[in-house]
């Protein structure tokens, strides 16, 4: 009697499932087939949403971004194990990370 219930259960799952792909399928034909609007044609541009490409006014920058230098690891691992060294936190006797990693 239980095996009768999951069956009529899947029954129904599946023909509801298959009745909703028919519709999505008839509405995704009838949008296909529906004109565009003239305004479609020229698509406007995203505004910016970013607080970083607006200047204090609130108007958008239009510069070019800021393109950043190239830097090679070794020059970037230099720069970082001196800010690491220069700040407050660390102490006298705890050694460079620069020196154990060698």
């Amino acid at each position: 009697m239980l095996h009768l219930l999951y069956v009529l259960a899947f029954t129904a799952l599946a023909s509801i499932a298959i009745v909703n792909l028919i519709k999505n399928l008839m509405i995704l034909g009838s949008d296909s087939q529906r004109g565009y609007r003239a305004n479609a044609s020229r698509p406007q541009p995203p505004q910016p949403s970013h607080p970083e490409l607006f200047d204090e006014s609130g108007n958008v920058i239009r510069e070019a971004y800021l393109v950043m230098k190239s830097v090679s690891v070794d020059d970037a691992r230099d720069r970082l194990n001196s800010l690491y060294d220069a700040s407050p936190s660390v102490s006298v006797d705890q050694p460079n990370r620069a020196d154990d990693q060698e």
